[in-house]
């Protein structure tokens, strides 16, 4: 599922001031990474299954291995995961509606937040 219309892919930022909101936010983003994407994900164990909440970037300048980067974010993702074949956004997948709120009101605060220091 896609978050189209947030604002979000709209942004730029420092990678350092970004790596601290989102972890703020409990996204983290570990490993997942290579010289010119970052990806963060927030984990939600329901009973219904296990869901990701995805926001990506990729770099405009910089390099995220050097820890100096300017990141373009992009559209927020929300996704199921299914073992062993991974997460799975699209179109035929039910996201339950407290979890689709919670994940809104999450990227609305991470971008109240980056918009503080955008570039």
């Amino acid at each position: 599922m896609k978050f189209e219309n947030t604002g979000l892919d709209n942004l730029k930022a420092d990678l350092h001031r970004l790596d601290e909101v989102m972890d703020s936010f409990g996204l983290v983003r570990e490993g997942q990474w290579d010289y010119e994407r970052v990806t963060y994900d927030k984990k939600f164990e329901l009973k219904e299954g296990v869901y990701y909440l995805r926001l990506q970037g990729y770099t405009v300048e910089g390099d995220v291995g050097a820890h100096k980067a300017v990141i373009q974010l992009m559209t927020p993702l929300l996704g199921k995961h299914y073992y062993p074949f991974g997460v799975e956004y699209g179109e035929g997948e039910h996201f339950p509606n407290s979890l689709v709120s919670q994940c809104e009101k999450i990227i609305g605060d991470v971008k109240a937040e980056v918009e503080k220091f955008a570039l």
